[in-house]
This record gives C-alpha cells, structure tokens and sequence, in this order.
C-alpha cells in the first residue's frame, strides 16, 4: 500500500503515523484491559478486544484503497501529484501477480540488515510490552489499575516521539542534510543506543520515580528507529515491500518468543536481585 500510497519525500512521516497507531493501541489497552479484568474477568480481555478488531476490519476494507486510482474520494490534484512522485509504474504498470526473488532476499546484505534492526526493536519492544505491567505491580508494588496505566506512558511517550522522528527524518533527506542511507543507519544507532543506555540505568536506580523515567526515555527514544527501518523495505525495493515486511516482521516476532522463554528462566527463582 504504502509504495503506491506514499511520495519518497514523504514516507518516513507517513510510516511514523501509521505504525505510531500500534502504540497508541497500547496506551489504551494496559490500563483498559486492566479495567476489564477486574470488573468482568480476564477473559473478557480477549472478547472485546476481537470484537473491536473486527470492526476495524470492516472499516479498513470499505474505506482503504489498494491504489490511489481506486479511491472515490480522491482528488485529481492529489492524484497528479502521487504520480508525479512516485512515476506511473508503482500505480498502472505493476503486474498483476508480483514475483518474489526470494533467493536474492535471503543473501541480500541490506534486507538482513533491515531483519536484524527490526529483530533487535521487537525484542525490546515485546520485552517491556508483556513484562512492564507485571515489573509495576510486583517491584515497584502499584495497584493494578495504575500499573497499567503507568505501564502505558512509555508507549505514549513513543507515539509521540515517533511524529517528530519522522517528519525530522524526511526533512533531513529532502534538504540534503543526510542521505537516505546516512538517515537510516543515524537514526536505528542513535535509538538503539540510548535504550541501551535508559535501560541500564533503570536497573541500577532505586527508586520508582526514577526507574520509571528511565523507562519511559528508553522506550520513547526507541521511537526513532522506526522512521528508519520501517521505510527501508520502501528504499531498496518498493515493488517487494511487502514481502520484505513479512520477512523481516517474521524474524522480529520470533523475538517475542525468545525473550520470553528468556525471561521465564532468568526470573524462576524469583529472588529479589533478579
């Protein structure tokens, strides 16, 4: 959608808005589902949540376009202008059935590098996401309700970050500032390295104030690395950037497995220190 939906001056900004969609769901779900399971049961979590999606879903296939061409709704000066952006071929001559060179994916260095970025912010992103509201109840001994909702700050936080990320990132590569390449690399480093930084201090601080700040900074900074690796399948094959997507998505969900089984084992002794 997004490599006939989104000029290349503007994809950085439009992928930040859309992925920020995702956090922002967050936000709302932690404290909510905490609302839910002590008023109706744990259970009802998982019912309400289905029915809302899908009613998303209803909405998503009447109102969303594959094509720019298809949208009733569009005006011909925004037409003209995706056209102008993007060229004819990603809107009218694209094939029908797409091929995936899935031999040239697998030893292509620049798409293992989207992989790992994308590995490495899900495996701090399923961490915090399935940890964080057990780490407030059980350490930092917040009720249940403020749990979630203080759980959820950090994700607020990101959705926020993430707008001027992206809009920060286009403005760097449209006025030369940094190449595409260079925006990339600075932002998925920049990012990575300062939750590095955030969450090694929120181990060694001891009082909740802080360790929540540090967490809050660790995840809202983590916002920064999605203008940057989120695009890269736009960057290096628009035509295949779906199937990248699912790849590198593939490897990065496995990460939530991992640093779960992760955490099991590290915490089975349930001692303090750990």
């Amino acid at each position: 959608v997004w490599s006939r939906w989104a000029p290349p001056q503007e994809r950085a900004r439009m992928a930040s808005i859309a992925f920020s969609g995702s956090f922002v769901g967050t936000v709302v779900a932690f404290p909510v589902c905490g609302l839910i399971a002590n008023t109706l049961g744990w259970s009802y979590i998982f019912y309400i949540t289905g029915i809302i999606g899908l009613i998303w879903c209803t909405v998503w296939w009447s109102v969303v376009k594959d094509k720019p061409e298809d949208d009733p709704h569009i005006s011909p000066e925004e037409l003209k202008f995706l056209k102008e952006s993007l060229g004819d071929g990603p809107n009218d001559t694209a094939p029908k059935h797409i091929t995936y060179p899935w031999a040239k994916f697998l030893t292509s260095m620049p798409v293992w590098s989207i992989v790992v970025a994308h590995f490495c912010e899900n495996w701090g992103f399923y961490t915090l996401l399935t940890q964080l509201p057990t780490f407030m109840k059980d350490t930092l001994n917040f009720q249940l309700e403020k749990a979630g909702f203080m759980s959820s700050l950090p994700y607020l936080v990101m959705a926020i970050i993430m707008q001027f990320a992206g809009t920060l990132a286009d403005w760097l590569r449209n006025t030369g500032v940094l190449t595409t390449t260079q925006v990339r690399k600075v932002f998925n480093c920049g990012a990575f390295i300062s939750q590095t930084i955030f969450m090694f201090l929120a181990g060694h601080l001891h009082t909740a104030n802080g360790v929540i700040l540090c967490l809050v900074m660790a995840v809202g900074l983590g916002a920064f690395a999605w203008p940057a690796f989120s695009v890269n399948h736009l960057d290096i094959a628009p035509q295949h950037a779906s199937g990248l997507m699912g790849l590198s998505n593939t490897f990065a969900t496995i990460s939530g497995y991992l640093t779960t089984y992760l955490i099991f084992y590290v915490l089975e002794t349930g001692s303090l220190e750990h």
